[in-house]
């Protein structure tokens, strides 16, 4: 069964590290079999203010369209973010707000969080997975929290500590499971049926 995870990168900062630990995840996607996961950067995109939902457009922007798009044929996401002030960064939740509400419905959504300090982006996975949940989305209830990330990640992005591999790949391996355990399963049923 072929899975379609794209990953999406959560902050657009200069100079951010959270981007280190989503090539990382990436690349470890790449190299399972059956996987493909569209590289969705916020970094990539200039979305400006949210003002106008993307259903009352008249004209919907190309990037913002490919970017829904990806998003809804997505059979499960994975998003990276780092943790902000105790939240999860601006340029995140303006791109989300964009989309339609159920855009994530029965989609296991997986979240890496990234911070600076000793948490790991504890809040921000809070936060984030409440937002997934209104959006018609299933936060898978294992996480992947970077604390200390200069620890993890030299300033080019090399891994420092392959400790993390072993508990990268078991948070990968769960999202997986729930992303072929739901895929196809969804099948419409009225309540006659049953």
């Amino acid at each position: 069964m072929n899975i379609n995870l794209p990953l999406l990168v959560g902050c657009s900062r200069e100079g951010r590290r959270s981007i280190h630990v989503a090539r990382y995840l990436h690349e470890r996607l790449a190299r399972a079999e059956g996987i493909a996961s569209p590289w969705l950067d916020l970094g990539d995109y200039d979305f400006p203010i949210m003002e106008e939902r993307m259903q009352e457009m008249e004209q919907i922007p190309d990037d913002l369209l490919t970017f829904s798009k990806t998003l809804a044929d997505a059979d499960a996401i994975l998003i990276v973010t780092p943790e902000y002030k105790n939240g999860y960064p601006g340029v995140l939740k303006n791109a989300l707000d964009y989309l339609p509400a159920g855009i994530f419905r029965r989609k296991p959504i997986g979240i890496a969080t990234v911070s600076s300090g000793g948490f790991g982006g504890i809040n921000c996975l809070a936060q984030l997975r409440l937002v997934c949940l209104a959006m018609g989305g299933l936060p898978i209830p294992p996480h992947l929290a970077i604390s200390n990330v200069r620890e993890w990640f030299s300033d080019e992005g090399a891994l420092l500590n392959p400790k993390l591999d072993a508990r990268a790949d078991e948070f990968l391996e769960e999202l997986l499971w729930y992303a072929e355990a739901l895929a196809g399963v969804g099948a419409e049923r009225s309540l006659s049926a049953l």
